[in-house]
């Protein structure tokens, strides 16, 4: 039996990170992964997403040269080479990720991790092993979750790992779902130009990011063409030979849609199964284990990170909760349970979308009286300057102390942007504070600083 002070289940972006940081802080660690390391995220998630992404971002700009005063003529893209260097993206990472454990001296087991008892795993798979530990992360993450009457035959009902790997263009496709997910895959596809239909069961696309934005973001989609139906439900899909034929309930009425493919993205749910939490004192609840504030779960000496246990569904969420749980662990001084309403999180649609804190509707409704600021990006140069005057920066603020409470942007790099309100929510700044830093121009961030004014009174550029 394999002795060490940690062992983590699930090689991810919270399993990898924790990993390294337990062995930073001199502890014997090793890692169970059952598929690749990187976890979803780094091989099927985040990153080929945005590899994805970039090329349609490519033959966006290649197609509006003109306005650039230039000259491109029979833009076209090879499909099979857009994959092909989203998958090599995510190859080159993984590999990195193993070069990391080697570096920082994890032990790695390539097997399906599993608990025995108490401080007890077992690993089947290339690399067998029975192991002890005093401390068990487990970091799982979490899969598409499949409705009924939904679900994916990897042909012509796609989850994600589809979606990424296509091997023609699909003329029409319908996205179920308009959370960052289903609205990435139909920027995506939209842009290569396939006619896109997104159906969403609230009453508003990205249903988490504030009203307003999502009201312009529905704007700035309908006007590339896809078709949004919210307030909408899948009822039925029937396939053909190379169809879907989808009957959507709507407004009361009933609708039919037929497209080639469609592409499932309804959310997630943790792997929590095969993990062994029979008998122990893990408690799991709608597919997500229960954790304290330090990640612990209710048995001794197991904890759980990252999509495993719940949401937000998000990498650096995960890696954060990891890293946060072995520096407890380790009696680190000054450690700090993680405050969720501090996550930034990014959609890398067009245009990209990105918050962090309250919208201004959850921060009315916690209490705050609020002052809030909004600038367009028609009124910034380097938006103009860019061709991207499409957008808005909006600030909310405490009417009566000046904290920085939520910021909310839509708009060309705004999943760049959004980290100096992130530090801003850690450190707990005021409009004085942020209205006192000087923002370099000409640049995008000026509108952060213009939002701040505009929330007081005080904008210069609108």
């Amino acid at each position: 039996m394999d002795k060490f002070d940690v062992v983590v289940i699930g090689g991810g972006p919270g399993g990898y990170v924790t990993a390294i940081r337990a062995a930073q802080l001199k502890m014997s660690v090793a890692l169970v992964e059952a598929n690749h390391l990187g976890g979803i995220c780094l091989n099927w998630g985040c990153i080929p997403t945005k590899a994805l992404l970039r090329s349609a971002e490519v033959f966006h700009l290649m197609s509006h040269a003109s306005a650039y005063g230039l000259a491109a003529d029979n833009i076209r893209f090879d499909l099979k080479k857009i994959v092909e260097r989203s998958r090599g993206v995510a190859s080159q990472l993984s590999a990195g990720v193993k070069h990391l454990l080697k570096k920082n001296k994890v032990t790695v087991y390539d097997g399906h991790g599993k608990l025995l008892g108490k401080g007890k795993i077992s690993v089947e798979g290339k690399t067998p092993a029975t192991l002890e530990a005093k401390h068990i992360i487990l970091a799982t993450g979490a899969r598409a979750r499949v409705l009924p009457n939904l679900e994916p035959d990897g042909k012509l009902v796609w989850t994600y790992k589809e979606a990424m790997t296509p091997d023609r263009m699909p003329r029409s496709l319908l996205v179920v779902g308009s959370g960052a997910i289903g609205i990435e895959f139909a920027s995506f596809y939209r842009t290569l130009g396939a006619d896109v239909t997104v159906v969403e069961v609230m009453d508003r696309v990205l249903p988490v990011e504030d009203e307003e934005i999502s009201a312009f973001a529905c704007k700035a989609f309908e006007k590339q063409g896809m078709k949004i139906m919210t307030g909408a439900k899948v009822a039925k899909l029937t396939k053909g030979a190379d169809s879907v034929t989808a009957t959507i309930e709507v407004g009361g009425k009933v609708e039919t849609i037929t497209v080639e493919r469609v592409i499932s993205a309804v959310g997630i749910t943790g792997n929590v199964e095969t993990l062994g939490l029979e008998g122990t004192g893990v408690k799991v609840d709608r597919g997500h284990v229960v954790i304290d504030e330090w990640c612990r779960t209710g048995e001794p000496g197991v904890y759980a990170i990252g999509d495993l246990a719940g949401p937000p569904w998000l990498a650096h969420k995960a890696s954060h909760e990891g890293v946060m749980c072995v520096e407890k662990i380790a009696g680190v001084a000054g450690v700090h349970p993680l405050d969720i309403s501090k996550i930034p999180g990014c959609t890398y649609c067009y245009p990209q979308v990105a918050s962090v804190g309250l919208t201004e509707a959850k921060a009315k409704a916690a209490g705050y009286s609020v002052k809030v600021g909004k600038f367009p990006f028609m009124g910034n140069g380097k938006a103009i300057a860019l061709g991207e005057p499409e957008g808005l920066v909006k600030t909310v603020y405490d009417a009566k102390t000046g904290e920085l409470l939520g910021a909310h942007m839509i708009g060309a790099e705004v999943t760049e942007l959004i980290q100096g309100f992130g530090i801003a929510r850690t450190m707990e700044a005021t409009e004085a504070e942020l209205m006192h830093t000087v923002f370099p121009h000409p640049t995008l961030s000026e509108m952060m600083h213009e939002a701040t004014l505009d929330a007081f009174g005080k904008v210069i550029h609108f």
